[in-house]
């Protein structure tokens, strides 16, 4: 699992979908709960798509399967809290 903070105005991370399951409404649920406390933008990316992490519409439409390593991203500093904890929650495979 690679798991990187880069240094510039957006900041993001990588991760692996463990989730036998891969990303299904439940799971797509709790990341825009917690997307929606941001004071900014996050965005979930997988592959070339990119999407709207406090939409669960729109992360169920990057079709995210067990094994996708995904991209977790915020434009702010101030939600890398934010950023901390959809990250720990993709980890630990969605608590299924």
């Amino acid at each position: 699992m690679e798991n990187t903070l880069e240094e510039n105005s957006l900041y993001t991370r990588r991760v692996t979908i463990s989730n036998s399951l891969g990303m299904h409404a439940r799971p797509a649920a709790k990341i825009a709960e917690i997307a929606g406390k941001a004071v900014h933008n996050v965005w979930i990316i997988n592959d070339n798509s990119k999407a709207d992490a406090q939409s669960v519409i729109d992360i169920l439409s990057l079709c995210i399967i067990e094994g996708s390593l995904v991209t977790v991203e915020v434009e702010s500093a101030n939600d890398v809290e934010i950023l901390d904890e959809i990250i720990k929650l993709i980890e630990s495979g969605f608590g299924e």
